[in-house]
């Protein structure tokens, strides 16, 4: 996730301990694990509520694509040429 490696936790958690001090660090530690904890589920809450929502926009669609059918590229291509005159109808003056 952060491609951190080794070395650099130990580099973090010496800063860590020289900067809060042994008795200190624990209770730190557990209060970020809470942090983390807390905002993974507050992310997976979230990407649920978005699947809903994109779940309900997407079942009536689907239902309305089985009652009609999807319209084919042959279906799109009539209804553009309904709207234009045909070719050798063209009147020249």
């Amino acid at each position: 996730m952060f491609d951190i490696g080794f070395q650099e936790l130990v580099i973090i958690f010496i800063v860590a301990l020289i900067v809060f001090g042994p008795k200190r660090l624990p209770e730190i530690a557990k209060t970020m694990g809470k942090g983390v904890a807390e905002l993974k589920r507050a992310m997976d809450n979230v990407r649920e509520q978005i699947h809903s929502e994109v779940k309900d926009i997407k079942d009536p669609l689907d239902l309305k694509n089985e009652i009609y059918g999807k319209p084919s590229n042959n279906d799109k291509q009539n209804t553009e040429n309904k709207d234009s005159k045909p070719i050798g109808e063209t009147k020249i003056s």
